[in-house]
């Protein structure tokens, strides 16, 4: 729950990726501490709430998890327009999934919120012994488009609840506190004072 004098900040959180990345499965094991081996596809998209309490901050994630199939990408927009943050996802044992990811990523850039917090994931790290996509290259595409990179496992749980945490925390240091003992109405309120005071 939030913190008593704690900024809450309020914040729309978009997944992107294709289908079969596990990213139902990502909100779901976050939200909920669940996880299913046979995920239904998500149809359009599903969405969930969630809040983090920080030191810094009282985060509340509005969150969308968008469908991957093809068909209903031109829905997407609909989605991560006035995103603060965005998960884009790719499965580490699927090349496809990963040059997939990048160009949400490309799309995000182009039309999406640019002070957006963009977290670039690497899902299905129990996959280890099937993976097509290195370490590496997730990590150096996402530092070369100024987003962090993270390796998760939906199904054993391993860095799921950092990933939302490293966004909660980006975007509290993205919404300082406002400096406290300045009252930005003083001057409007005694102006108000002053014409209501003498007029006869």
């Amino acid at each position: 729950m939030a913190r008593p004098g704690n900024k809450i900040i309020q914040a729309k959180l978009v997944l992107l990726g294709d289908m079969g990345t596990g990213k139902t499965s990502l909100v779901l094991r976050f939200v909920k501490g669940q996880f299913f081996d046979h995920q239904e596809p998500t149809i359009g998209a599903a969405f969930f709430t969630q809040i983090l309490s920080l030191t810094e901050a009282t985060v509340k994630f509005d969150i969308w998890d968008t469908a991957g199939q093809e068909r209903y990408h031109s829905l997407a927009p609909m989605y991560y327009r006035g995103a603060a943050a965005a998960v884009i996802v790719y499965d580490i044992s699927s090349m496809d999934t990963f040059v997939r990811a990048k160009r949400w990523v490309q799309e995000l850039q182009r039309q999406g919120n640019p002070n957006m917090v963009m977290a670039f994931v690497a899902n299905k790290l129990d996959l280890d012994s099937k993976r097509e996509v290195q370490n590496e290259d997730g990590e150096q595409f996402a530092q070369e488009n100024g987003m962090f990179f993270m390796e998760t496992s939906a199904k054993t749980a391993q860095n799921i609840n950092e990933l939302f945490y490293e966004i909660a925390k980006r975007l509290a240091r993205a919404h300082p506190s406002k400096p406290t003992g300045v009252n930005l109405n003083d001057e409007t309120e005694s102006r108000t004072r002053r014409l209501f005071c003498c007029s006869g």
